[in-house]
This record gives C-alpha cells, sequence and structure tokens, in this order.
C-alpha cells in the first residue's frame, strides 16, 4: 500500500506534505513562504498585495531563503499585474504554481501551463470551479464558509463534496483547517490535500506583529464574523473597533473610506488615478459590490495593513477563518507540520484498522 500522504497535490507541486500555506496578504511573506516549504508544505508568496518590484524582490528573496519549489498569488485587476506575470514566468524553475481568485482568462492560464506552472484558483462555488477548469486550470482550491477573508456561505464539508463530484481534477480543500484530524478527514473525501491560512498566520514565523496575534489568540468563535460592509462582499473577520464602526455606517460612510483608501494605496504603490480606477472597474465586474464595493476591495488591503503589519489593532482589520476559535498557540512551521503529519497517519491508521 502506498503512503497515503502522497497524493496529486504532492505529486504536481513537489512538496513533502498534502498542505498548502495559502498566500495571504501582508503575512504570506519571505520568511513564512520559506519556513513553511522548508517544513513540508507548499507555500504561497502574497502578491497580490504588492507593486512589480517588490514582487520580484520578494520572490527573489523566497529563493534566497529555500531551494524547495514554492508558489506566487496575484489577481489581474491589481496595478502592475502583467509585469508581476512576467517575474513569474521568468522564476518558473522554483515558482511551481499560481493562485488567483480574480484570475486571469485561458490565454493568460495557458501561457502558464506553458511554463511549467500549475494553475490553482481559489473558488467558493461548484459553478466557478467547473469554469476555471473550463479555461485550463491544473488544480482548484475550494474554500468553504468557514474560511477567512472573502467567503460564501456554504460550508466546507457541503461544497468539497460537490466540487469533487462536478470537476475531474485534484482539488484542495480549505476553510476550517488546522490539524491533522483535518487533513485525515480531507483525504476521506477524496481530497488531495488542505490549505490553510489562518493557522499559518499564527506561527512564530508569521510577521503579524504580536498585538495582532494576540487578538487572534484570544478570539473565541463568538468574536468572528462576516461582514458585507467592508466591501460589499462577505469577509470572515475578527471582531475590532474599526470593523464595527464600518458596521455602523452608513453608504456615505462607504464611501468616504473608499476614495480615503484609495488615496492612500495611491500612496502606496505609485499608481495613478487612472490605473486604481481601472482596477476597481475591473473588480467591480466580478463582484456584487458595484463600483463603491470594488474601490473599498482595491484598497482594504491597507486597512488590513494597519492591524496586521503595523500592529495597529484599533484602526485595522483582521481577516480570520473560524478556525482561530480554537486556535492557542504559535508552534514554529516545522513543529506545525510533524504535529500535522502525526496526526494525519495516526487517524488515517485508526481508520484503516492499523
Amino acid at each position: 500500500m502506498g503512503d497515503p500522504l502522497q497524493t496529486a497535490l504532492t505529486g504536481k507541486l513537489g512538496c513533502r506534505l498534502p498542505v498548502v500555506q495559502t498566500a495571504m496578504g501582508w503575512v504570506a511573506e519571505p520568511p513564512l513562504v520559506a519556513a513553511s516549504c522548508e517544513a513540508g508544505a507548499f507555500g504561497f508568496l502574497g502578491a497580490a498585495v504588492m507593486t512589480p518590484d517588490e514582487a520580484a524582490a520578494k520572490i527573489a528573496e523566497v529563493r534566497r531563503r529555500t531551494t524547495r519549489p514554492f508558489g506566487v498569488n496575484f489577481h489581474m485587476f491589481q496595478p502592475g499585474a502583467a509585469a508581476i506575470v512576467e517575474t513569474i514566468i521568468a522564476h518558473a524553475d522554483q515558482v511551481r504554481a499560481v493562485s488567483f481568485g480574480r484570475g486571469p482568462d485561458a490565454k493568460m492560464i495557458a501561457r502558464f501551463r506553458d511554463a511549467g506552472i500549475v494553475c490553482m484558483p481559489t473558488v467558493g462555488a461548484v459553478k466557478h470551479a467547473q469554469k476555471m477548469v473550463q479555461l485550463g486550470c491544473d488544480m482548484i482550491t475550494v474554500q468553504g464558509g468557514e474560511g477567512g477573508g472573502h467567503t460564501g456561505s456554504v460550508a466546507t464539508t457541503v461544497l468539497l463534496p460537490q466540487v469533487l463530484d462536478a470537476v475531474q481534477v485534484p482539488v484542495v480543500a480549505a476553510g476550517g483547517f488546522g490539524d491533522g484530524r483535518g487533513l485525515a478527514a480531507a483525504l476521506a473525501y477524496g481530497a488531495a490535500g488542505i490549505a490553510m491560512g489562518t493557522r499559518f498566520l499564527l506561527t512564530r514565523e508569521s510577521p503579524v506583529p504580536d498585538a495582532a496575534k494576540a487578538i487572534y489568540l484570544k478570539a473565541g468563535t463568538d468574536d468572528i464574523v462576516v461582514s458585507r460592509k467592508v466591501d460589499g462582499m462577505p469577509q470572515r473577520m475578527v471582531r475590532t473597533p474599526l470593523l464595527d464602526r464600518i458596521e455602523r455606517s452608513g453608504r456615505i460612510g462607504l464611501w468616504m473610506r473608499a476614495i480615503e483608501g484609495g488615496l492612500a494605496m495611491k500612496r502606496r504603490t505609485g499608481a495613478s488615478i487612472g490605473e486604481l480606477l481601472s482596477a476597481a472597474r475591473g473588480m467591480a465586474s466580478h463582484g456584487d459590490g458595484g463600483l463603491v464595493g470594488a474601490m473599498m476591495a482595491a484598497t482594504a488591503p491597507t486597512l488590513i495593513q494597519k492591524a496586521v503589519v503595523d500592529g495597529d489593532v484599533d484602526h485595522g482589520l483582521l481577516a480570520t477563518g473560524l478556525v482561530a476559535g480554537r486556535i492557542d498557540a504559535l508552534p514554529s512551521c516545522a513543529e506545525l507540520l510533524d504535529r500535522i503529519e502525526a496526526e494525519a497517519r495516526a487517524r488515517l491508521a485508526a481508520l484503516a484498522g492499523g
């Protein structure tokens, strides 16, 4: 009998364990990506909040820190996306995969595939999984409603088997996973592995400041809510003073934050007003929050940055998965992956009667 932890995910991505460290903006930085890869997972660099120059520098930094294959996340509506794509393809010898939500078209996906780069978008609905496969994607990450950031209403335990029945490519399960029992359960469903964001955010290699980590560790499941007022789409976050103010605000308040955030992003990225509006219009065509929602989606990273980069939890947002409500420790990536492997093997052996 073969090793149950050697799956289509490990085969395609070249990692030791069927575990993906997801691309969290401001968190999935080179130290965390390299540490997760060295520990046996497959790490994604969160380039969707980076300028082309930042993405190039941080891809180079990951390469300096590890020789293991890794992935890069981006979306086609961010300023400088075309340049980031060229950088990714130029590093195809080690960048094994790309992930995206608001993703490229069939032509761009074909370019990645021709370069030997696996395309594995994250989706939250069966129809989106089917669409991505039609466009040529090699693998799908399906995130159930328990997941962090933008999320859907269907729980992983329902959505995962739906997607497994609907597509014929390897499927990675996300939303609610944090230990080896979850990995064993996902494999039992037929998934090729699991993807975790919040669990990797709460590791020692995560760059999130201690003040923000303390809020995550203190939060119970009742302190984690889904809001539609950040950008018009449902997002799961820890309750903070800023989120409470956003929940109380009206349409004018949303516009004011969208404009303020847009100006902050202009200062950070150097993008022109035209480029920011173009990005917002592109995102509006892929969401249900209209232009103001798209502007908030394009600029929300600056609010997340305040919390997870600056440690200003009073004026920032803390995106999270529901699983944060049961996390109470900060292991290293190596400790985390070793424990997940041991737990998964124990559960799978028990199921097999061993």
